[in-house]
């Protein structure tokens, strides 16, 4: 998608649910977790997947959010606010509620920072979720 048109779909998101930043934060990161992978570690296939599950996991991202939240501008912070507050339909299988939340939450601000088309900042947060 164009930025323009990453833009106008973010707005409109942002009067509603924001579960759908959830759902492309989800996919991006899960990108950008498996080019991380391949980057770093020179592996066996199999290898690479469970590596880039760690960081997927709703444990390994409510951490990475706890870890990121002071480094949030006001702005991201209310975003992680209203994802934390949304109301999935679903619950995890291997996370406690407080977790799923807090990945939720993650997810949102992941999908939030790449559809805003500031490439800068998606970045920095991108390689904070992986040290």
């Amino acid at each position: 998608m164009l930025v323009d048109e990453n833009k106008q779909l973010l707005n409109n998101l942002l009067k509603t649910n924001l579960l759908p930043l959830a759902f492309i934060g989800d996919a991006v990161h899960t990108i950008c977790a498996r080019e991380f992978c391949l980057e770093k570690f020179n592996d066996k296939m199999n290898n690479y997947h469970l590596k880039a599950s760690f960081y997927c996991k709703a444990s390994s991202q409510a951490k990475t959010l706890n870890k990121i939240y002071t480094l949030l501008n006001d702005e991201e912070k209310e975003i992680v606010r209203r994802g934390r507050n949304a109301k999935p339909k679903h619950q995890a299988k291997n996370a406690t509620t407080e977790d799923y939340s807090f990945a939720t939450a993650f997810e949102v601000l992941i999908g939030y920072l790449y559809l805003n088309g500031n490439q800068q900042r998606f970045n920095e947060i991108i390689k904070l979720s992986f040290n």
